[in-house]
């Protein structure tokens, strides 16, 4: 019913796209660090006159069009923040803000959240849903869709279905993406200390070496996934950090490992868990020194789409842009994605839309010349839009 007007819409704001989407690109900010993002956004819901609400603790904003008739509740999200990295791409909407560079495309998802709302909140008088757009930050790093959860953005009215994005580069523009049941991994971030007695190097005997104990434990740590996994499952372990020692020639006292650990199946999660707090312990035992394995609280649950919303994402597709660029994931990622934290309060689907130019090399998230085929922002906004519109039903 809506397609054909959205379309013209889209078509006569594609032009404040771009410019909202550069501007963003422009003043990157890092997680929880969002004050100018946040003010920005606010500015522009106040030129729409949409209602709305800031999380001051966060920098969380919630717009919103709620009637209390209406008895379903759409949410919709976009993060705000950008990675500590130094932008190389020579453009005239570089970032400004040396070392910090929107290299993973929040500066598109705000454009496009922002362009959802000012369409929609234009036609709020024939919406038989409500529609709250969460602009949420620090996705990068400590998971800051459990802040906005944590501040009820969920509730009053309690949103039934939720959805989100976030553009792939591997995907030609035009084309969506997305999956049945687990999309994203859960990751869980740990930590090893290992304890032992510090002496000279020229006397080992006197001393208990914790980088010796240190490289026995990550040797261990290796043989979970290839021999308490099965091969058909998936799952990653990681030690990406290891710091000990004072000098060349003393025998070192105490070893500490970071790591992550990512998993799709709740028992697989639970297993290498058990696996490895117990090659922690015994290596430690048996060189006769202490050892401790730490959980951080950072780590995000899986993402776990539900069936109906990415038949629903498969059906918008279809109507914007035709069956065949629809693509149904055979495999789930073992990236961890903060999403997650909304899927535990309601249903919800998340989904990748391309934004790679067939003509452009491929640059990769999180690096310093990645960069966006901008016609992904029409594509992005018309699929917030027509999501919210297969529910809008007398």
């Amino acid at each position: 019913m809506y397609t054909e007007y959205i379309k013209r819409r889209i078509k006569d704001i594609e032009p404040w796209l771009i410019e909202v989407r550069r501007e963003f690109h422009k003043y990157p900010e890092l997680s929880l660090n969002e004050y100018n993002t946040k003010n920005r956004i606010l500015n522009y819901l106040k030129e729409m006159n949409i209602e709305y609400t800031e999380f001051e603790k966060h920098n969380g904003v919630m717009a919103y069009i709620i009637k209390p008739e209406n008895k379903i509740t759409i949410g919709i999200r976009a993060d705000m923040d950008a990675l500590p990295i130094n932008e190389e791409n020579e453009i005239n909407y570089k970032s400004k803000n040396k070392g910090v560079m929107h290299a993973c495309g929040h500066d598109a998802h705000i454009a496009m959240l922002l362009g959802a709302c000012k369409i929609l909140n234009d036609m709020k008088d024939k919406l038989h849903v409500n529609v709250k757009f969460l602009f949420q930050p620090a996705e990068e790093t400590v998971g800051g869709a459990k802040f906005l959860v944590e501040d009820r953005c969920m509730k009053n009215p309690d949103v039934n279905y939720m959805f989100g994005l976030h553009v792939m580069p591997y995907l030609e523009t035009g084309y969506i993406e997305t999956k049945y049941n687990i999309l994203n991994a859960s990751t869980d971030s740990l930590k090893i200390i290992i304890k032992g007695k510090k002496s000279h190097g020229a006397y080992p005997e006197s001393g208990k070496d914790a980088i010796v104990v240190a490289s026995s434990i990550i040797l261990a740590l290796q043989s979970i996934v290839s021999r308490n996994i099965s091969p058909l499952d998936s799952a990653v372990l990681t030690i990406g950090k290891i710091m000990g020692g004072e000098a060349q020639n003393i025998i070192c006292e105490e070893v500490s490992m970071n790591g992550i650990l990512r998993t799709i199946n709740k028992n697989t999660r639970k297993e290498m868990i058990k696996r490895i707090e117990n090659i922690v312990s015994d290596i430690c035992r048996a060189f006769d020194c202490k050892g401790e394995v730490l959980w951080g609280s950072d780590g995000y649950p899986p993402v776990v789409n539900d069936d109906y919303l990415v038949d629903i994402v498969a059906e918008s597709t279809e109507k914007l842009f035709g069956k065949d660029r629809f693509i149904l994931k055979e495999k789930p990622s073992l990236g961890g994605e903060d999403f997650s934290y909304y899927l535990e309060e309601c249903k919800g689907v998340f989904y990748h839309i391309g934004c790679r130019n067939s003509n452009q090399e491929v640059t990769q998230l999180h690096t310093s010349t990645f960069n966006i085929d901008e016609r992904c922002l029409e594509v992005g906004t018309l699929m917030h839009i027509a999501n919210v519109l297969y529910f809008n039903k007398n």
